[in-house]
């Protein structure tokens, strides 16, 4: 395998973190993978999110930070890294749910405790429509996730369409994951290694016919 840092990233029910852990055990590689369950106040931020957005979000911050060193020990790279998350988009999640003192304060902390992480090898940026996104989120029953609204999602995916749209930090592969099943169809997950490893320009696309 060419790529020995991939991210997958995307907006909440697009399959991110089960695409990241096929594609590791079909690499035969190590994930880093959010863990969102760990977070006492993003049930809460759910329910009241101008209350709960900035405590919700600078959790996920040292959390992300936390793992992401890992990345800067040698012995770490034996293996190729899969991760579901990308910190340098982290500050797309405080600009949609912090007013702007609370992401001056933020932004601030992000730029004190953000490590020096090598920038990935690909990111697979997966796409879906607000009605995709919203029934798959309903499909997988996670309590956490029962208070979101579909407004707060359509924002989420607008913001990510913008932040990749200007991407040019590392090699992006756009996938339109509509008709796609990573998780239930080999097939598919072989279609896009294979989509992968034919990778020769630093943005292309995948969409199934």
């Amino acid at each position: 395998m060419k790529h020995r840092h991939l991210v997958v990233e995307g907006p909440i029910g697009c399959g991110k973190t089960s695409l990241a852990g096929r594609l590791a055990q079909r690499l035969g590689a190590t994930t880093i993978l959010e863990d969102p369950q760990a977070n006492p106040f993003l049930p809460l931020f759910y329910r009241d999110m101008r209350r709960y957005a900035l405590p919700a979000q600078l959790f996920f911050l040292f959390q992300r930070v936390q793992q992401l060193e890992g990345l800067l020990q040698p012995d770490l790279f034996g293996k190729p890294v899969v991760a579901d998350f990308a910190l340098a988009k982290d500050p797309l999640f405080a600009r949609l749910t912090l007013d702007d003192a609370e992401y001056q304060l933020y932004a601030r902390i992000f730029e004190h405790v953000k490590p020096q992480a090598p920038v990935p090898d690909l990111v697979i940026y997966l796409q879906a429509s607000i009605d995709t996104l919203l029934a798959r989120v309903r499909k997988r029953g996670n309590p956490i996730e029962r208070d979101i609204d579909e407004d707060y999602l359509r924002r989420l995916s607008e913001a990510y369409t913008s932040y990749f749209h200007a991407y040019a930090d590392s090699p992006l592969l756009i996938v339109n994951s509509e008709r796609l099943n990573f998780v239930d169809n080999p097939e598919h997950l072989g279609m896009l290694v294979e989509r992968i490893e034919q990778m020769r320009g630093g943005r292309e696309f995948f969409n199934r016919a």
